[in-house]
């Protein structure tokens, strides 16, 4: 839900979806909003859509309804945070082979098995599930959740590398995933799958919705959420 009290909202998002001009998408989008007050990155690709974009609430409301109509967003699944400092400075609607750069040949509409964040506390906690954080370790450096692997990777395309040097379908049976908002999981779990490991669960939502919608005195995460703008780090205050 978007919070019209602060002075600028903030909504991640991201769809999977066949997109078969995105670089007519990128250029509309751009005569749309150039003159508005709205900030942040869409990358746009024949794979989807995935952005972190900063404005007025109106201007948040503006965007993705265009986006719901174009590409069929769907609204309950965008993350909403807010900030009284502008947290980033330029408009890019930028056009990419991947919206989520990865490398691999994987279908991101196949992926593991969506677990949501009330639901994500119980999973951890059995004994046979390995727990594993997707991201980069200069996110995890400031925060994970408790008892997580963390792969030390530097991108995101270090991540089949590491799955395969260091991780076996036979003794991991059950793996829980989480990452940012969600995107990585999707590409993450679906190769994990398609290399024989047998149940596959992620973070619907990723962190950023579980610090909105789990109360602090049952939370398991330690520490902040590394994210890609100027205030480089959120907690569940943010949320509020």
């Amino acid at each position: 839900m978007i919070n019209r009290s602060v002075k600028y909202t903030i909504a991640a998002f991201y769809r999977f979806l066949s997109i078969a001009e995105p670089q007519a998408l990128a250029a509309e989008l751009r005569n749309l909003f150039q003159d508005s007050d709205l900030r942040g990155t869409s990358l746009i690709a024949t794979e989807g859509i995935n952005g972190t974009m900063a404005g007025s609430a109106e201007t948040i409301d503006r965007l993705l309804a265009i986006f719901t109509e174009k590409v069929g967003l769907d609204r309950a699944e965008v993350k909403f945070t807010t900030s009284e400092t502008e947290p980033f400075r330029k408009l890019r609607f930028a056009v990419k082979r991947e919206i989520i750069t990865f490398r691999q040949d994987v279908d991101p509409n196949q992926p593991g098995t969506y677990v949501r964040p009330e639901d994500w506390n119980e999973l951890i906690a059995q004994h046979d599930v390995l727990v594993l954080d997707t991201r980069n370790s200069y996110e995890t450096e400031v925060g994970t959740f408790e008892g997580a692997v963390l792969p030390q990777t530097a991108s995101f395309s270090e991540f089949a590398t590491y799955v395969r040097q260091n991780l076996d379908p036979a003794k991991h049976r059950k793996v829980a995933m989480f990452c940012t908002g969600g995107i990585r999981c999707e590409k993450a779990s679906a190769f994990m799958l398609q290399e024989g490991f047998e149940e596959v669960y992620h973070l619907r939502g990723g962190i950023l919705r579980y610090l909105e919608q789990v109360p602090e005195e049952q939370s398991k995460w330690q520490g902040q959420c590394y994210i890609f703008d100027k205030r480089m780090t959120v907690g569940r205050e943010d949320f509020q």
